[in-house]
């Protein structure tokens, strides 16, 4: 499944993802208030593109050699880090810093309508996931076509609370 999705993402043309990433901060925009811990996409991944343009502080991960997630504030720069993954240059908060966000965008492949997300397969998310159950709502972050009927789940996967797509926000009921 992680194949299929990942090619179907790179045979999406340059200004369709400039469209859908737009459209997805303009969905995230009435949302987001105080602190969104966010991540850097991946050059065919959906996301937040700009954070520069925001109106609230976004916190970036930062990715340990366990690959648990560590976090910075975004202050513009950027540098490469490990899987051509882009980071924040400025002081590590901590693992636990993902607390004190009022909002969780994460990056998924796909996700379903019970709120289970398919990953890239390293566990990175289901940490931080684990680590702000009922604390901070999270968001998988996914084009219209990455919402399917059911997602594989092993025993670690966490959910999300809902997912952000182009269309909107989509909360899931408990």
């Amino acid at each position: 499944m992680r194949s299929a999705l990942l090619a179907a993402r790179r045979g999406v043309p340059a200004p369709e993802r400039r469209r859908r990433d737009t459209a997805i901060a303009a969905a995230l925009a009435p949302l987001a208030r105080g602190v969104v811990a966010a991540f850097v996409p991946l050059a065919e991944e959906p996301g937040l593109r700009d954070p520069h343009s925001t109106r609230f502080s976004v916190l970036l991960p930062v990715l340990l050699p366990d690959n648990d997630l560590d976090w910075a504030v975004f202050d513009g720069p950027l540098t490469p880090g490990r899987f051509g993954l882009r980071e924040p240059v400025g002081p590590r908060l901590g693992v636990s810093a993902v607390l004190d966000a009022d909002l969780l965008l994460v990056p998924a492949l796909a996700v379903d309508p019970l709120g289970r997300r398919l990953g890239r397969g390293g566990g990175s998310y289901d940490r931080v996931l684990a680590r702000v159950a009922g604390a901070v709502p999270a968001l998988a972050v996914v084009d219209e076509a990455e919402v399917v009927p059911a997602v594989p789940v092993e025993p670690h996967d966490r959910r999300v609370q809902g997912y952000l797509t182009p269309a909107g926000v989509h909360w899931i009921s408990p």
